[in-house]
């Protein structure tokens, strides 16, 4: 988590490693107009920052604060525009925040496509408050460009991630727009003016809120163990009745093939008698011929008998 830190060279912005090198609360002296001074400085209009700056140092009681109030550096006017609706609209954040905490913890508990819907969500949410704060902005005079909201909508973005862009947020006191990072949490006197802030105090949900969020999520993670369910039970039916399909059509060729077998053992058997039949008669034909032959043998050894008459 960091933040898009300005050109070190434009008037008002802050330079890579801060100022001189060091966070932004560093120079945050105790006393307590500073803050007031502060509070009207990021929350008034950026085209008067500079010389309402340089008045107030130069009216500043001693030394030490009018040179802190020197070292504050002008808001982009991202950051502006997202101070003037902290500020403005405090509840409206707070409430958006508190659902970003509720979200953040919720996440453990979702699967893969929970989550995607729940990225969705949180895009839908941070563009429409970033609107918002486009419109708020405007109608203070400001200029605000695409560009500027879409960073403007980045930087609630990373508040909804990180509870420490969430304190800078909160502040009202941004110097620089935010971007959501590498997952390491944000120090947000890196990109505060003033005093570090401390987490915002989000009210919590009423009771009968937090108890109807809990259950949604244990309805949400039973829907989605049965959604899971049916899914695994479908496949399982899906592969049921393929084998189903595939038996019945291995049932159907073996019917088909038993059938042919047994037209073939019909035909072979009906071969078989007409062979029997055949034979039967050639058997009868060789009897009745090989008894004529006897027959014939006889006469002829009876007429060569002596005294056989021609």
């Amino acid at each position: 988590m960091r933040g898009h830190l300005p050109d070190p060279e434009a008037e008002g912005c802050v330079g890579r490693g801060g100022l001189t090198g060091a966070p932004l609360s560093g120079l945050t002296p105790g006393m307590s107009d500073f803050d007031t001074i502060v509070d009207e400085l990021y929350s008034g209009a950026p085209a008067d920052f500079v010389s309402t700056r340089d008045a107030r140092a130069k009216g500043a009681a001693d030394a030490q604060t009018a040179a802190s109030i020197r070292a504050l550096r002008k808001p982009t006017t991202a950051a502006w525009v997202v101070n003037v609706f902290a500020r403005e609209r405090a509840a409206q954040l707070q409430e958006a925040l508190r659902l970003a905490a509720e979200l953040r913890d919720a996440q453990a508990d979702l699967d893969a496509a929970a989550l995607a819907q729940l990225g969705r969500e949180r895009r839908a949410l941070t563009a429409r408050l970033a609107a918002d704060a486009a419109e708020l902005a405007r109608a203070r005079g400001g200029r605000v460009t695409d560009a500027t909201r879409e960073a403007v909508q980045q930087t609630l973005s990373a508040a909804f991630f990180d509870p420490g862009a969430a304190a800078a947020v909160a502040s009202g006191r941004l110097v620089t727009e935010l971007d959501v990072g590498d997952g390491e949490s944000l120090d947000p006197s890196t990109v505060v003016a003033g005093a570090p802030p401390e987490a915002p105090e989000l009210a919590p949900a009423p009771a009968d809120e937090v108890a109807a969020m809990r259950e949604r999520r244990r309805a949400q993670h039973a829907l989605q163990e049965a959604e899971r369910a049916l899914a695994t039970a479908q496949r399982d039916h899906t592969a049921a009745e393929r084998d189903a399909r595939e038996a019945a059509r291995r049932t159907e060729q073996i019917a088909a093939r038993i059938a042919e077998l047994e037209s073939q053992l019909t035909a072979a058997r009906t071969a078989a008698d007409e062979a029997r039949a055949v034979q039967a008669a050639a058997e009868e034909r060789r009897q009745a011929t090989e008894k004529a032959l006897a027959d014939r043998r006889e006469a002829v050894a009876a007429a060569r008998q002596p005294g056989a008459t021609g």
